[in-house]
């Protein structure tokens, strides 16, 4: 597997237009993970993402963050 982070610039706290009518704020995103997986490994990860009506991306997010959340003490 290939891993490649691309970072941007620091982020910047926004309101966009979807958020702000549900009264939450969101960061904009600044960085970019570049990752290579099998097709049919990725392709089945966005069906079930789908079907689970999220996306790939929130996902992955949301698996890092608890990731380092597990991590970050030990």
């Amino acid at each position: 597997m290939y891993i490649h982070l691309l970072h941007v610039q620091e982020p910047s706290r926004t309101v966009n237009k979807k958020s702000e009518k549900s009264g939450k704020k969101s960061a904009k995103k600044s960085s970019q993970l570049v990752i290579r997986v099998e097709k049919s490994e990725r392709d089945a990860f966005v069906q079930l993402c789908d079907e689970l009506d999220t996306s790939a991306a929130r996902e992955i997010r949301h698996f890092m963050r608890r990731f380092v959340d597990e991590h970050k003490n030990g």
